[in-house]
């Protein structure tokens, strides 16, 4: 483009078009030498306070986002880690405080929720992700052609046109626009599509689906900063790994919020706690962090015993000696330091300790599910030939890339779904049911309260309060209608009374997407206690381990049985994707 420019310009004036190019070209060298040399910070945050309703969520925060960064942002439900990712996209502004970035600093957002349009096919609607340099084409070009015709060289505004060509030529150029529709294929590919969806309308796609066509978009805008909440709900095991192998050999920042416990180790270097209206930062990963934090927490609580005494101490004193003359100098004085004191704060106690027992299972048939040749379509065939036996007692796990089977096997299971071939149910099975829409079917006029103390029975309804408060239900938030609680937080009231229910089969159907760390723990120790049959489906790698012994793979129309944890799974897929490498390159 610039060449063509300075050939126009070569037929009025030779000598100018030579020192106008060495201008441009010193120009964009001189760009590319301060970009290198820029300072590492991405984004700066200054004593940011927010406040609503009365309640300070967090204040005075301060904390930098450097180059390279991979920062799990961490808290329980409620800390404000949503709120601080949507005030570090510009999505919302703070009480107080600034967040600052570089001009020429691209920051990309993936909410939790996402508002998509139709109209497009799958692979159009990804390449969205490369729009605004066709736009940045037509404006290089429309400043080129300005040069061209105009002679004033020597004018501010000539030079002002310069700078601002070479500055979009630079960021046009350093990307390859040629391979684009590879790298939409790349991307695509590996968050789960087929190649036959690409044509397909995102109409036809759930909203799961969708949220994977949004991130697409995102890490093919390939952003300084990518701030991701709960990028991995929607995504099965595989697309979650190349999520992780993508991060990794990523060099830009990364901030998510995760509750995916082996994600978030798998991607981080540092983390950042909100806890109580503040922050704390470490420079470590999440395992490293709990570590520290229980060091922190243990530290906070010695602090605040000492200082409790010696409050109490000088409460005592004062007491004793408020009507004494001579000590009325020291009581005073007392009172004042009193009044000024500080008091230390012990940040929330972890309740992931607290073990949730379940009532005992009535005794079922030694095979509770048995299945023989069973198999499902709809216009096209979802899995066929499934052949298996789920014994007493065991816990096994459903797992394999979204639209392959997992829940429409369980929709068989609980005979919501007619099918082919035969699935048998054991004597005195009684099934325990969670659905991923099973928050809808609570009662919405009870409170969180009675929801549980309705189904609780035995020892456990003197435990009813401890139980809410291990599913962040405590305090006033258990006297809360069930009709006014949040998506999130009907899934959990749902979870809860589920594991009070007496029941001998558990069917789970991705029960932790809306569960953060210490309530997920809570919930995998009470099913690892349950001494009934748990058929689970989830991605969620950490939640699985020690807790299955068994894993069917859903894939390609089989239901394959593997004898073994979901590590030993991974590690089995592994090796078969690098045997399947080995023939393709014979």
């Amino acid at each position: 483009m610039f060449v063509s420019v300075m050939k126009n310009r070569k037929k009025k004036e030779k000598r100018t078009s030579k020192d106008l190019y060495k201008r441009i070209l010193a120009n964009v060298e001189e760009k590319q030498l301060l970009c290198t040399l820029k300072i590492e910070s991405m984004i700066t945050v200054d004593n940011l306070a927010v406040e609503f309703g009365g309640t300070t969520l967090f204040k005075d925060i301060s904390f930098q986002i450097n180059e390279k960064d991979r920062i799990a942002l961490m808290g329980k439900n409620g800390a404000g880690k949503s709120t601080l990712l949507k005030i570090l996209a510009g999505e919302r502004q703070p009480t107080r405080g600034t967040v600052s970035a570089p001009k020429d600093c691209v920051i990309a957002y993936l909410p939790q929720h996402l508002m998509t349009e139709d109209g497009r096919t799958v692979f159009d609607e990804t390449a969205q992700a490369f729009a605004h340099l066709k736009e940045t084409e037509k404006e290089i070009d429309a400043i080129n052609e300005e040069l061209a015709t105009r002679t004033d060289y020597e004018s501010d505004e000539y030079m002002a046109l310069i700078d601002k060509v070479s500055s979009l030529s630079e960021k046009f150029y350093a990307i390859d626009m040629t391979h684009f529709e590879e790298d939409v294929e790349k991307t695509l590919l590996g968050l789960g599509f087929e190649r036959n969806d690409f044509d397909r309308p995102t109409s036809e796609f759930s909203g799961g689906w969708r949220m994977r066509i949004e991130l697409a978009k995102l890490l093919l805008k390939n952003p300084d900063v990518l701030l991701l909440d709960e990028p991995t709900n929607h995504l099965d095991i595989e697309s979650i790994q190349w999520l992780e192998e993508f991060i990794t050999s990523s060099s830009k920042a990364v901030v998510v919020i995760s509750h995916d416990r082996k994600f978030v180790d798998s991607i981080t270097t540092r983390t950042i706690e909100v806890t109580m209206g503040r922050i704390y930062d470490y420079k470590a990963s999440y395992s490293h962090y709990l570590e520290l934090r229980k060091e922190r927490r243990e530290q906070q609580q010695k602090q605040y015993e000492e200082q409790q005494k010696m409050i109490q101490e000088t409460k005592d004193f004062i007491e004793r000696f408020k009507g004494t003359y001579s000590k009325t100098f020291q009581v005073q004085s007392r009172v004042k330091m009193l009044e000024k004191l500080q008091i230390i704060e012990v940040d929330e106690e972890d309740t992931s300790a607290l073990r949730l027992k379940f009532p005992p299972s009535p005794r079922s048939g030694q095979y509770p599910v048995i299945a023989d040749g069973v198999g499902k379509s709809f216009d096209r065939v979802i899995f066929q030939n499934a052949s298996f036996t789920i014994e007493r007692g065991k816990k096994v796990a459903f797992v394999g890339r979204n639209g392959e089977g997992k829940s429409t096997l369980v929709k068989c299971i609980m005979g919501e779904l007619q099918h082919e071939g035969e699935l048998q149910l054991g004597h005195n099975v009684q099934i325990g049911y969670f659905a991923q829409n099973q928050a809808s079917l609570l009662d919405g006029e009870l409170t969180v309260f009675q929801t549980i103390d309705d189904v609780a029975k035995g020892e456990i309804r003197n435990k009813i309060r401890d139980l809410l408060g291990a599913f962040m239900f405590g305090g006033e938030e258990s006297t809360k209608k069930v009709k006014v609680l949040s998506g999130g937080e009907r899934t959990r009231l749902a979870i809860l009374k589920l594991l009070l229910e007496p029941v001998n089969l558990l069917i789970l159907d991705e029960p932790t997407n809306h569960l953060d760390l210490k309530t997920k723990d809570v919930l995998k120790q009470a099913l690892k206690d349950f001494d009934g049959t748990l058929i689970v489906v989830s991605h969620d790698r950490d939640f699985l381990d020690g807790l299955v012994t068994k894993v069917y793979e859903f894939g390609h129309q089989r239901v394959k049985e593997h004898l073994c944890g979901i590590y030993e799974f991974l590690e089995t897929k592994k090796m078969e994707n690098l045997q399947e490498l080995e023939r393709k390159s014979n």
